[in-house]
């Protein structure tokens, strides 16, 4: 019983780094979740939008913009798709690392190649992320043709 204790405090610790980087995977597809539901508000927006334009330039515009925020809700999905994916690579690293050690078994290539695939799914769901945040700026130049541009007033804020 003596010799059981130290080398699970030693598992432990081998333990804790996976779940911080699962607590890392888990705020990282928060701020997705919520990216997807912005868009899909957008979506809604811009799809009511069309039913009031008059102008054929302007439902072009808006018709673009929708396609758009659709390719970002793709890439969005993706991101959120391998980022599940690293979280459950990481889970089961850490799972085999603790049946590793009570079974004692040696499982040190499992656990490395699922954290490499684990730090891989990762990698493409941050490269998905950084291609939709570009999408969602292209989209603002779009957006901003659509909305009639104010006037401006010395005294008020400049136009957007």
């Amino acid at each position: 019983m003596d010799t059981l204790i130290p080398s699970l405090a030693q598992l432990i610790e081998f333990a804790i780094a996976p779940v911080f980087l699962l607590t890392g995977v888990a705020g990282f597809l928060g701020v997705m979740s919520e990216r997807l539901g912005r868009i899909s508000d957008r979506v809604r927006v811009a799809e009511r939008r069309i039913q009031t334009l008059a102008d054929p330039e302007l439902v072009e515009r808006s018709k673009q913009e929708i396609i758009l925020l659709w390719e970002r809700v793709r890439a969005t999905n993706w991101a959120i798709g391998f980022c599940v994916a690293s979280g459950l690579m990481i889970c089961l690293v850490i799972a085999l690392l603790f049946a590793g050690s009570l079974l004692i078994i040696d499982l040190k290539l499992p656990i490395v190649l699922l954290f490499l695939a684990a730090m891989f799914f990762l990698v493409f769901a941050l490269i998905l992320f950084l291609v939709e945040v570009r999408m969602a700026t292209r989209a603002i130049n779009i957006v901003r043709t659509i909305h009639k541009p104010r006037k401006y007033r010395p005294g008020q804020p400049p136009p957007l």
